[in-house]
Protein backbone atom coordinates (compact mmCIF):
# COMPACT_ATOMS: atom_id res chain seq x y z
CA UNK A 1 0.00 0.00 0.00
CA UNK A 2 1.47 3.44 -0.61
CA UNK A 3 1.44 5.25 2.39
CA UNK A 4 2.40 8.31 0.60
CA UNK A 5 -0.19 10.61 2.96
CA UNK A 6 2.13 9.26 6.10
CA UNK A 7 5.37 9.87 4.37
CA UNK A 8 4.03 13.67 3.08
CA UNK A 9 2.51 14.48 6.54
CA UNK A 10 5.80 13.55 8.62
CA UNK A 11 8.12 15.06 6.00
CA UNK A 12 6.65 18.58 6.66
CA UNK A 13 6.01 17.95 10.61
CA UNK A 14 9.89 17.36 10.58
CA UNK A 15 10.76 20.16 8.70
CA UNK A 16 8.30 22.45 10.84
CA UNK A 17 10.37 20.81 13.74
CA UNK A 18 13.39 22.16 12.68
CA UNK A 19 12.53 25.52 12.32
CA UNK A 20 10.73 25.57 15.45
CA UNK A 21 13.94 24.41 16.28
CA UNK A 22 16.37 26.67 15.37
CA UNK A 23 13.77 29.86 16.47
CA UNK A 24 14.37 27.49 20.10
CA UNK A 25 17.96 27.49 20.00
CA UNK A 26 17.74 31.68 18.70
CA UNK A 27 16.46 32.54 21.95
CA UNK A 28 18.14 29.83 23.91
CA UNK A 29 21.28 31.88 22.96
CA UNK A 30 19.97 35.32 23.49
CA UNK A 31 19.14 34.16 27.36
CA UNK A 32 22.09 33.15 27.48
CA UNK A 33 24.10 36.08 26.36
CA UNK A 34 21.54 37.84 28.95
CA UNK A 35 22.13 35.75 32.04
CA UNK A 36 24.63 35.60 34.99
CA UNK A 37 25.76 32.12 33.93
CA UNK A 38 26.44 32.13 30.75
CA UNK A 39 24.07 28.87 29.91
CA UNK A 40 20.65 28.52 29.31
CA UNK A 41 18.58 25.07 28.90
CA UNK A 42 16.43 26.18 26.19
CA UNK A 43 19.74 25.60 23.96
CA UNK A 44 19.94 21.95 25.21
CA UNK A 45 16.20 21.43 24.93
CA UNK A 46 16.68 22.92 21.55
CA UNK A 47 18.83 20.88 20.25
CA UNK A 48 16.75 17.90 21.58
CA UNK A 49 13.77 18.96 18.94
CA UNK A 50 16.62 18.61 16.22
CA UNK A 51 17.70 15.19 17.18
CA UNK A 52 13.39 14.80 17.35
CA UNK A 53 13.21 16.18 13.79
CA UNK A 54 15.44 13.94 12.25
CA UNK A 55 13.91 11.33 13.72
CA UNK A 56 10.65 11.89 12.47
CA UNK A 57 11.82 13.04 8.85
CA UNK A 58 13.77 9.13 8.87
CA UNK A 59 10.55 8.02 10.39
CA UNK A 60 8.73 9.34 7.43
CA UNK A 61 10.65 7.54 4.79
CA UNK A 62 10.54 4.32 7.00
CA UNK A 63 6.92 4.12 7.28
CA UNK A 64 6.82 3.18 3.37
CA UNK A 65 8.58 0.06 3.90
CA UNK A 66 7.74 -0.52 7.74
CA UNK A 67 4.57 1.00 9.17
CA UNK A 68 4.50 0.04 12.34
CA UNK A 69 7.82 0.73 13.23
CA UNK A 70 7.84 3.99 11.15
CA UNK A 71 4.59 4.98 13.00
CA UNK A 72 5.52 4.09 16.72
CA UNK A 73 9.07 6.54 15.48
CA UNK A 74 6.55 9.22 14.57
CA UNK A 75 5.18 9.34 17.52
CA UNK A 76 7.79 9.08 19.73
CA UNK A 77 9.18 12.19 18.01
CA UNK A 78 6.04 14.60 18.15
CA UNK A 79 5.60 12.99 22.09
CA UNK A 80 9.49 14.41 22.71
CA UNK A 81 9.13 17.29 20.47
CA UNK A 82 5.74 18.44 22.75
CA UNK A 83 7.85 17.73 26.17
CA UNK A 84 11.15 19.82 24.82
CA UNK A 85 9.66 22.59 23.34
CA UNK A 86 6.16 23.24 23.41
CA UNK A 87 5.54 26.25 22.31
CA UNK A 88 7.49 25.83 19.05
CA UNK A 89 6.61 22.48 18.21
CA UNK A 90 2.42 22.48 18.05
CA UNK A 91 2.05 22.50 14.61
CA UNK A 92 5.22 19.73 13.91
CA UNK A 93 4.22 18.09 16.60
CA UNK A 94 0.05 17.49 15.61
CA UNK A 95 1.73 16.69 12.30
CA UNK A 96 3.92 14.16 13.26
CA UNK A 97 1.50 12.54 15.63
CA UNK A 98 -1.66 12.21 13.13
CA UNK A 99 1.32 10.82 10.77
CA UNK A 100 2.21 8.32 13.33
CA UNK A 101 -1.36 7.19 14.78
CA UNK A 102 -2.18 6.95 10.89
CA UNK A 103 0.99 4.41 10.24
CA UNK A 104 -0.27 2.53 13.28
CA UNK A 105 -4.13 2.41 12.21
CA UNK A 106 -4.46 1.99 8.46
CA UNK A 107 -4.50 -1.53 7.38
CA UNK A 108 -3.91 -3.03 4.16
CA UNK A 109 -5.94 -3.06 1.43
CA UNK A 110 -6.38 -6.85 0.32
CA UNK A 111 -7.58 -7.60 -3.12
CA UNK A 112 -10.20 -10.10 -3.09
CA UNK A 113 -9.46 -12.71 -6.41
CA UNK A 114 -13.14 -14.34 -6.60
CA UNK A 115 -13.06 -16.84 -9.78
Amino acid sequence: MKRTTEFVLGLIGGIFGFIGAFIALMIGGIDASFSSSGTSQIIGLGWGAVFLSILGIVASVLVKSKPKLGGILLIVSAVGGFICIFMFYILPGVLLLIAGIMGLVRKEKTTSTAA
